[in-house]
């Protein structure tokens, strides 16, 4: 018996042959493969040489297959199955799925976008899990590529080109204190009571006791007295609630944090623009698109 080499075997020939099994007839099969009845002829040779088989005989209405046609039944129609769902886009069942997902973000980025997102993803997928990680382990270039972080959650700044990216908000700073500071009595600290404060400071790098509002005080041509530099945000709330020190922060760190009370800075202090992040290899995938809209839902809008 001829073997049959796969490299000349053309996928439309297993739907000819599958027509062709189903319709036991020559003309009904081209019509199914909208091709003519000489070209289903043509078809049909092609089948024969390459299973080296008849693979069909005539009959006296159409034709009936040999047995070798009828091993052939199954096996073909099962290859054309599985192609068929290789080649449908792949769909994403957030209740059944159980894939991993990281994010790498500052502390600060964990609290204002992470801390809503996983409460929205245990309602619509529960058993998917996030690992969280920061922003500072390692290069986000070279993580995102490997595979290692699937989001970023960063700045325009601090982000390595050729990503794909989205605003995910502006923020704004205000002046936080504690609930009963002799300070939180009206709704706005003057700016000459505001620098005559002891004030904490997260600071990342550079100078840990100046920051950007240090800098809008500068140009004021004054100055406040910070006291405290911490190098996480998320230790700041704690310190004010135990503390007569004030803090300037991103409003969703502490926004409805209990026991601290929130004012309008007594100047004007530039914000910034959070983003997310994200690898080409990813871009596309069903499972990881549904995920970032998750995200850009839960974050997008100020609590």
């Amino acid at each position: 018996m001829k073997q049959l080499d796969i490299r000349s075997l053309d996928l439309n020939l297993l739907k000819a042959l599958d027509a062709l099994l189903d319709e036991r007839n020559v003309t009904r099969a081209a019509a199914r493969l909208g091709v003519t009845q000489p070209a289903m002829s043509g078809i049909l040779a092609r089948l024969r040489e390459n299973f080296d088989d008849p693979l069909f005989a005539r009959a006296q209405r159409g034709i009936v297959p040999t047995p070798r046609a009828l091993e052939l039944a199954q096996p073909v129609r099962k290859v054309l199955s599985d192609i068929g769902a290789l080649l449908q886009p792949p769909v994403f069942d957030p209740a059944s799925a159980t894939l991993d997902f990281s994010i790498a973000a500052t502390d600060y980025a964990l609290r204002a976008i992470a801390v809503p997102f996983l409460a929205a993803l245990k309602q619509r997928a529960p058993h998917v899990r996030v690992a969280l990680a920061s922003v500072e382990d390692g290069p986000l270039q070279e993580r995102l590529e490997r595979g290692e972080t699937d989001l970023a959650l960063t700045s325009p700044d601090d982000t390595p080109p050729g990503l794909h990216a989205r605003q995910l908000f502006d923020e704004r700073y205000v002046c936080a204190l504690r609930e009963g500071h002799p300070a939180a009595a009206g709704k706005r600290l003057s700016l000459k009571q505001f620098c005559t404060l002891d004030h904490a400071l997260a600071s990342y790098a550079g100078d840990p006791f100046h920051g950007v509002t240090d800098d809008a005080l500068t140009a004021l041509g004054m100055r406040r007295r910070v006291t405290l530099s911490v190098k996480r945000f998320l230790i700041l709330p704690e310190i004010l609630r135990a503390s007569d020190m004030v803090a300037i922060v991103p409003y969703r760190l502490v926004a409805g944090v209990e026991g601290l009370r929130l004012l309008e800075p007594p100047l004007e202090i530039p914000g910034f623009t959070k983003i997310a992040a994200w690898h080409e290899r990813t871009h596309r995938d069903p499972a990881h698109r549904w995920l970032r809209e998750l995200l850009f839902a839960t974050c997008g809008r100020e609590r």
